[in-house]
C-alpha cells in the first residue's frame, strides 16, 4: 500500500520543496559541512535535470555563523543570533552557487520574514519572482529574514517556513530532510512509521525533542508544518539529509522516511493564504447549529454568533471556534466593536444595530477555509 501512494504522488509532482534541516548541513563544530552541501546541491541539480521544479528552503545560516564567529554554542539573545545570521547567509549561499555553477546554475538567495507572506501583494510578488526564476538556470534557495526577524515576524523555525512556502507555489510535494530517518514509531528501536494518513493528537504525541544544539526544530515542529502542507492538498515525506543521494531515491519512489499523506483535496491559492499563512487577529466562537451550516458549505451570520475575543478590524483574519474547538478560519466583514453589537441578532437587524448594512454575512464562505 505504502509503494502505491509513493509512486502517486511523485508520478503527479512536477514541483517540489526540499526544506535543509541545519544539522543536515552543518558539523558538529557548527561549520558548513562542505561534503554534504555539495551532495545536495548535485542531487538538486539532477532533479532539476529529470524536469522537476525545484525550491530549497534552507537552514544553516545561523549554524555557520556561529561557526565562524567561534561560538560554543546557540546563543541566546536576539542580537547575537541576528550576528551570526548575518554572518553565516553569505557563507550558506555562497556555498550553494558554487556547486550549482559547476552544474550550469546559479543560487537566487531570498529571504523572508512572516510579515512578506502576509501581505497579500507581497506573497503574489514572491510567488510571480520564484515562478521567474523557475524558468531559468536557477535553484530558489530560501531561508527567514534571521538578521532582521523579531518575534512578532518570525516563522518560529524554517519547518513552518517551508510549509507555507510549498502553500504559497502549490509544489505537490515536500521533502524535509532531517537528521533523523522519519517519525519514530518507537525511537528506542528506530522504528520509523512508513506512512502517516492524518497528522492528529495520536501522531503528535510520538514527536520526541530531537533537535540539534544548532538548530530550532524538532519533530514537533516537522508535525506542525506536515498538518499544514498537508492540509492544503500536499504530500509531505521526512526523511534523513545525511543518507546517501537521499532526494534521487526518494524520487524514484524508494520508501524512505515517513510519508504524509494529503488530507484533502488541494485548496485555492487564495484560501491556503487565508488559513494557513495569515495568523488570526481575534476569535468568534459559534454555537452547533452555525458549526454545522458552515461545515456545509454556508457563510456565518450574526445570528449564530455567541462570543467575540480580540480587537480586529473589517477584513482582518479570524478563528472560528464551537465548544473551544476552532475548526475554520476567514476574513471578518465586521471589525469585533460591531460584532460585539450584532452578534446573536438576525440580519435583519444590523442596520438599525450599527445603522449600516454592508453586509448580510459576518464571513462569507469565499472568504473562509475549514480545517
Amino acid at each position: 500500500m505504502q509503494e502505491g501512494h509513493r509512486k502517486a504522488i511523485i508520478a503527479r509532482t512536477k514541483r517540489l520543496v526540499v526544506k535543509v534541516g541545519t544539522g543536515v548541513i552543518t558539523t558538529r563544530e557548527g561549520f558548513l559541512d562542505m561534503q554534504q552541501v555539495g551532495n545536495l546541491s548535485t542531487q538538486l541539480v539532477e532533479l532539476r535535470n529529470k524536469g522537476y521544479e525545484v525550491v530549497a528552503v534552507s537552514s544553516g545560516a545561523i549554524g555557520a555563523g556561529i561557526g565562524e564567529l567561534g561560538m560554543k554554542k546557540r546563543p541566546t539573545t536576539l542580537p547575537e543570533l541576528q550576528a551570526a545570521a548575518a554572518v553565516g547567509q553569505s557563507k550558506l549561499i555562497g556555498a550553494y552557487d558554487d556547486y550549482f555553477k559547476v552544474h550550469g546554475y546559479h543560487a537566487a538567495q531570498i529571504l523572508l520574514t512572516r510579515e512578506d507572506l502576509e501581505d497579500r501583494r507581497r506573497y503574489l510578488n514572491i510567488s510571480n519572482t520564484i515562478a521567474k526564476l523557475l524558468r531559468m538556470k536557477v535553484i530558489p534557495v530560501i531561508n527567514e529574514n534571521d538578521t532582521v526577524s523579531v518575534e512578532e515576524i518570525a516563522f518560529t523555525d524554517n519547518d513552518t517556513l517551508a510549509a507555507l512556502v510549498t502553500n504559497l507555489l502549490k509544489a505537490e510535494l515536500l521533502i524535509m530532510l532531517s537528521s533523523v530517518d522519519g517519525l519514530y514509531k518507537d525511537p528506542a528501536h528506530k522504528e520509523i512509521i512508513p506512512v502517516v494518513d492524518e497528522v492528529n493528537e495520536t501522531i503528535e504525541s510520538l514527536a520526541f525533542n530531537s533537535k540539534t544544539d544548532l538548530g530550532t526544530g524538532g519533530m514537533h515542529s516537522k508535525l506542525q508544518a506536515a498538518r499544514v502542507a498537508t492540509s492544503s492538498g500536499e504530500a509531505v515525506i521526512v526523511a534523513n539529509g545525511r543518507t546517501p543521494h537521499i532526494l534521487i531515491k526518494i524520487m524514484q519512489g524508494e520508501p524512505l522516511g515517513t510519508l504524509f499523506l494529503p488530507t484533502t483535496e488541494r485548496l485555492q491559492s487564495r484560501k491556503r493564504w487565508i488559513g494557513f499563512t495569515l495568523r488570526p487577529k481575534g476569535r468568534i466562537y459559534v454555537d452547533k447549529g452555525a458549526s454545522e451550516a458552515l461545515s456545509s458549505g454556508k457563510s456565518l451570520l450574526a445570528s449564530g454568533i455567541t462570543q467575540i475575543e480580540g480587537d480586529f478590524e473589517r477584513g482582518d483574519v479570524v478563528s472560528l471556534l464551537c465548544d473551544k474547538e476552532e475548526f475554520a478560519k476567514g476574513l471578518s466583514n465586521y471589525s469585533s466593536e460591531e460584532l460585539n453589537k450584532i452578534k446573536g441578532q438576525p440580519s435583519s437587524q444590523i442596520a438599525r444595530l450599527l445603522g449600516t448594512k454592508p453586509y448580510d454575512e459576518v464571513v462569507h464562505r469565499d472568504n473562509m477555509v475549514l480545517l
